[in-house]
């Protein structure tokens, strides 16, 4: 598919052709659809009472009307009629959204939603410059807009939880501290809630239900700006966009195109399914929707209406609010062709990736969805010039079996269970799963999301509590790889808190080191608790969705060791490769890797295979621009028990400057050892289990 080969859909203005306001050309809407026999634009007031019905024309599968009433401010909707049973939804008394709409509004109450979509005014402000931040310098920060500022009493109390929050200096402030380049949104395009949820008297607090995908979520926006209008909105989400782009961090945004609100077979059609159900979703072959989402139905997007969909609103959010990039959701569905198997190869990926605006953007897919072959991690489009990156789940489970699960099997059965092999691959940029023409860069590395265990609760809670989600403990994964060193839930032990927080230090120093682009997850870099709730989808409250900013001493002591491990990964390109590097020569631009046991000999093939050696160094190299040399140590005990070790000998290493030490609780601790420079072959003793990072100091 070319991109943009079919007629502009949604509200076109008309064109200023010099005539007075009253004079201007009408405003067009257009709405594809195949199977439909009649569809009337419908205009309604505040209150929801019909204004007018208007009857769209049509020409091939596009049906459009033109007329001036389609002013900013005005609501209006489809009445779409068709044919009746079967595979089809039609009933042109149920009104659904122009899925084009630029703001959502909901007139009904929520037993009975009522969406309509409200008319915007251009807003032709000039944008601030973008980051444009390289991708081997990003740090990815995913975060919820509510619940990241809904309890920050550091705020003025009208901001929590809104756009303007995220935008204000002292929440700026601590992400620049962090070291933070990108941060992450969960769903800001507007959503609804799932008819089971609104029964219960919850609500989808995630935001992965679509309902507008050029909309912003207005719930976000400050009361006063809900007050002031839809530009109000857009204006709040552009401001708080600009704020952190002035910081010179970037905002990516986490973008559902596999499913919509529609909901499954039984759902109230709110959009596709009341436009054109057999045309915009998949299916089984019969009536049935073919659902590989989780979530009820699933965005046909073989459909050349569809793919111009997705391509539009991508453009819309970084040419109208100045997005960054964007994190695609189940996005093999959208990579699924007629006979339902995925390819790398699809039009709609390949559009996306050559489309001029969106190849300067970030493209992160989260590689698989719940169809068969749906895991496919690896997979997506890239060359050298340009690539996809990917969630990198295999990263997740190889850092948390290490640090984490092989500790709770050696507790049991007093031996652990994985060796060296698969840590040390994911360390170095998961070479196993994206090829050399992608490189490392490639893969975003992530120990936790917003769906799973946060990190304090992956090392407190052996099995996901979640039955407060009213799904009898069905929901969530129970693959955590979790291990709650000796007691489940809140612990006073030392010994306990101890193992904790070593734990945590080791799993943060693995993410920040390793070769790829890291992700932390918002509150992680203090520890925060969801009370073993692994999967807080519909709890907007703050038990388990806010992030709670009263912090501990130890909380506020692990921040300092965030800010250390982003500090020296900028300060070290040896951290940050662009590209593998399998060869014994150090180049610009790549990480050589040199491996040594604990007692700095080279690594033997057998060592990486056996779990009874946990423990190794390696140092990282790569060549700088002036002809220099950058050289980091790592060092890694995976063991409970202190082991000895011997710093290695290495061409041209005069001595080595310690950085960082996960065995430390206090920053503070590891800046008076830094004072001393270690020369090559000197014997340490290294506490278990943790991680040493060192300078290594080229002679002349």
């Amino acid at each position: 598919m070319q991109a943009y080969d079919l007629p502009q859909f949604g509200i076109t203005p008309g064109h200023d052709d010099g005539t007075t306001a009253s004079e201007a050309a009408p405003a067009t809407l257009r709405v594809w659809s195949h199977h439909a026999t009649a569809m009337h634009l419908v205009l309604v007031d505040a209150m929801g009472a019909v204004q007018a019905q208007l009857p769209m024309q049509r020409d091939g599968d596009v049906w459009q009307v033109s007329t001036d009433r389609l002013v900013p401010g005005q609501r209006y909707a489809l009445s779409v009629a068709g044919p009746s049973g079967g595979v089809h939804r039609f009933d042109p008394d149920r009104y659904v959204l122009d899925p084009y709409a630029r703001h959502v509004e909901q007139l009904g109450d929520p037993g009975d939603a009522r969406w309509v979509g409200v008319v915007v005014a251009p807003d032709d402000a000039p944008r601030t410059e973008k980051p444009a931040t390289p991708n081997h310098d990003s740090i990815i920060y995913e975060l919820h807009v509510k619940g990241f500022t809904k309890r920050a009493e550091f705020l003025p109390e009208e901001v929590r939880g809104t756009y303007a929050g995220l935008a204000h200096p002292n929440i700026i402030a601590h992400l620049r501290r962090l070291g933070i380049t990108a941060v992450e949104l969960l769903p800001v395009q507007a959503f609804a809630s799932e008819g089971h949820l609104r029964r219960a008297g919850t609500t989808n607090y995630w935001g992965y239900n679509t309902l507008g995908f050029f909309a912003p979520h207005a719930d976000y926006a400050t009361a006063a700006a809900r007050a002031a209008g839809p530009e109000a909105v857009a204006r709040e989400f552009r401001d708080m966009v600009d704020a952190l782009h002035e910081a010179g961090i970037e905002v990516l945004l986490d973008v559902v195109y596999n499913h919509t609100a529609d909901e499954g077979d039984t759902g109230e059609p709110v959009l596709f399914a009341g436009i054109d159900r057999a045309s915009y979703y998949r299916h089984l072959g019969g009536d049935e929707l073919l659902d590989v989402t989780g979530c009820g139905n699933s965005v046909d997007t073989n459909l050349p209406a569809a793919q111009r969909l997705v391509l539009d609103s991508l453009r819309y959010w970084a040419t109208e609010f100045g997005v960054d990039g964007f994190r695609f959701d189940l996005a093999v569905t959208l990579g699924r062709g007629d006979d339902q198997s995925f390819s790398g190869e699809h039009p709609l990926l390949r559009a996306i990736t050559a489309d001029p605006v969106l190849r300067e953007t970030k493209l992160i897919a989260e590689p698989w969805d719940v169809g068969t072959g749906g895991w496919q991690t690896g997979n997506f489009p890239g060359d050298e010039e340009f690539s996809w990156g990917e969630w990198n789940d295999e990263y997740r489970d190889r850092v948390r079996s290490f640090w984490v699960h092989s500790f709770a099997q050696a507790r049991i059965t007093g031996q652990h269970r994985q060796g060296l092999g698969e840590l040390s691959t994911a360390i170095a940029g998961s070479s196993d799963r994206f090829n050399d023409a992608r490189g490392p860069l490639a893969s975003v590395n992530f120990v936790t999301a917003h769906d799973g265990f946060t990190l304090r609760d992956l090392v407190s809670y052996n099995v996901k509590h979640n039955l407060l989600n009213g799904e009898l403990g069905r929901d969530g994964t129970n693959d955590n790889r979790s291990f709650n060193f000796g007691r489940e839930g809140e612990s006073e032990d030392p010994l306990v808190e101890r193992s904790r927080h070593l734990a945590m230090r080791n799993l943060l120093g693995t993410l920040l080191t390793s070769a790829g682009v890291p992700m932390l997850v918002a509150g992680d870099e203090f520890g925060r608790t969801q009370h073993g709730n692994n999967n807080p989808y519909n709890q907007d409250n703050a038990e388990f969705g806010w992030v709670d900013w009263d912090l501990t001493n130890a909380q506020e002591a692990l921040i300092r060791h965030v800010r250390r491990l982003t500090s020296l990964r900028r300060a070290h390109p040896a951290l940050r490769p662009r590209r593998f590097n399998h060869t014994n020569h150090t180049t610009e631009h790549a990480a050589r890797l040199d491996w040594f046991d604990p007692l700095g000999e080279p690594m033997h093939d057998w060592q990486w295979h056996t779990p009874s050696l946990r423990s190794l160094q390696y140092i990282a190299s790569t060549k700088l621009q002036d002809d220099g040399r950058d050289r980091v140590l790592v060092m890694i005990n995976g063991v409970e028990d202190p082991a000895p070790f011997r710093l290695p000998d290495f061409a041209r290493v005069t001595g080595y400057r310690l950085l960082w030490d996960s065995s430390a609780d206090h920053v503070a601790e590891i800046d008076s050892d830094a004072m001393r420079v270690l020369a090559p072959g000197s014997r340490l003793r290294v506490a278990g289990p943790s991680m040493r990072v060192f300078e290594a100091i080229t002679g002349v």
